[in-house]
């Protein structure tokens, strides 16, 4: 029997790029074009609009905060700012060598949740896009898109890199000992105790995505295990 074919899917915001960052530079970009209350109000549009959608819609809720000020010129400085934003300048350190890396032995495809504008806008201006060759999956709820994902990219075995352990733990209860699921512990989410407290630990833990440099095809595959029930 051959080696396994193998498929990495990489999550992108607080995985591969440090967007706790990107949203604190906007957050003070807002607060000087357009001061500290509406800058509130528009991260108080942003969070609903996030628990309508399931994802995070940065233009989206600029389109909503325009509604409550029509004629404010700032937005246009505020929708200049996103679409242009450096992204490559906050990738965490050693992503692009990890991907790299991982093309060694397999294939490295996002997979991301986001709007249609600028989530893929993001990808492409990080350099993740050019990276990957092009192999980027956009879904709503990309842990309800699994058959849609096997069927784009069939492997024998799946490395599922995400800061979410909600997400790790969705696609380990679907793919059992198909997929080893990776934890990098960055971003907010991923040091939240109420979440760690909530689902169980990742096949594989790491603090920084960097720390896969360590890793080898086998210790990956060998990570592998099945500690939740099959649906």
């Amino acid at each position: 029997m051959g080696s396994p074919t193998v498929v990495f899917l990489l999550d992108v915001d607080n995985t591969l790029l440090d967007n706790d960052r990107v949203t604190a530079d906007l957050k003070r970009h807002l607060e000087q074009e357009v001061g500290h209350a509406r800058e509130q109000l528009y991260w108080t549009i942003f969070e609903q609009l996030r628990s309508e959608l399931g994802y995070a819609d940065y233009l989206g809720a600029l389109q909503r905060y325009r509604l409550e000020y029509p004629r404010d010129p700032h937005l246009l400085t505020v929708s200049r700012f996103l679409v242009n934003y450096p992204f490559a300048d906050r990738l965490f350190p050693g992503t692009l060598g990890v991907i790299t890396h991982l093309k060694q032995w397999g294939k490295p495809v996002i997979l991301s949740d986001g709007d249609v504008v600028f989530q893929p806008r993001k990808i492409e201006r990080s350099g993740l896009f050019e990276i990957v060759d092009e192999h980027v999956l956009i879904y709503v709820h990309k842990e309800q898109e699994l058959n849609d994902v096997e069927h784009r990219y069939p492997a024998d075995h799946y490395v599922l890199v995400d800061d979410k352990l909600r997400i790790l733990t969705a696609i380990k209860t679907r793919w059992g000992s198909r997929v080893t699921t990776v934890f990098p512990r960055q971003g907010h989410y991923a040091h939240n105790p109420k979440t760690l407290a909530s689902f169980p630990p990742a096949d594989l833990t790491i603090d920084r995505i960097g720390d896969l440099l360590r890793y080898d095809l086998q210790k990956l595959l060998d990570a592998s295990r099945i500690e939740l029930p099959l649906v």
